[in-house]
Parts: structure tokens; C-alpha cells; sequence
């Protein structure tokens, strides 16, 4: 599961800089400045959490089945947190209508908050 989880961080993070510079080069004629800040939002909560599961995923201080929790809980939680603010931010360039959708960012907030909770119980119960 290590493996599988650094793998998911470097994609993630790729990812994260690919839509960062999609944001700033190709959006900043289609977006407003408030859309832009919107879509970098999300960009930024994935990278953290990109970089929450590289930490994650090297730790030896991390158990094995707290491993496999957060990285179920950030993966769901980045897709509904960030994912969704991606289309809201977008919203105007898309015959779909995010705002229908936009209950599930708090869930994936949540669901990340969630995700450093665990980790802060796995750090409490580990004997150093």
C-alpha cells in the first residue's frame, strides 16, 4: 500500500501543477479574477494534501491500516473538495450546472479534515 500511495501523492501533485498553470495560462482570459482565485483554491488543497500523503506514505511513524484510512479519506476527500471547486470556478465555460452539486465540497472538506484526524490519533497511540 506504501508504494501505492507515493505513487497516488506524485500523480496528485502533478496534477496540482498542471491545473495551476492551466489556471494562470489558459483560464485568465475565460475566468474572472474571483473565478481564478476560486479554481486556485482548489488547486492549492490538492497539493497539500499531495504532499500530506508523500509524508504519509515515507512515515514509519504512520501504521499500516492508518496508512490505507487516510489515504481513502484524502483521495475522496480531493476529488468532492477539489474536483467540485474546479467546476464551480468553471462553472460559466460548461453546459453543466455545478452549483446543483456544490453540497459535496463540504463533504470533501470533511472528509480531509477527517483525514489529519486520523493521522493525529495514529501519532497519539504510536510508542516512541
Amino acid at each position: 500500500m506504501t508504494k501505492i500511495i507515493l505513487i497516488t501523492a506524485a500523480v496528485m501533485g502533478v496534477i496540482a501543477i498542471i491545473l495551476g498553470a492551466f489556471a494562470s495560462h489558459g483560464l485568465k482570459a475565460h475566468l474572472s479574477t474571483e473565478q481564478l482565485q476560486t479554481f486556485e483554491t482548489g488547486v492549492r488543497y490538492q497539493m497539500y494534501h499531495a504532499l500530506f500523503l508523500l509524508f504519509v506514505g515515507g512515515s514509519t511513524l504512520v501504521a499500516p491500516q492508518y496508512k490505507t484510512i487516510i489515504f481513502y479519506l484524502v483521495i475522496v476527500g480531493v476529488i468532492l473538495f477539489s474536483g467540485s471547486i474546479y467546476g464551480l470556478a468553471t462553472n460559466t465555460l460548461t453546459s453543466f450546472d455545478f452549483k446543483k452539486i456544490a453540497l459535496i465540497t463540504p463533504i470533501g472538506g470533511l472528509l480531509l479534515i477527517v483525514s489529519w484526524v486520523v493521522l493525529i490519533v495514529n501519532l497519539i497511540k504510536i510508542k516512541i
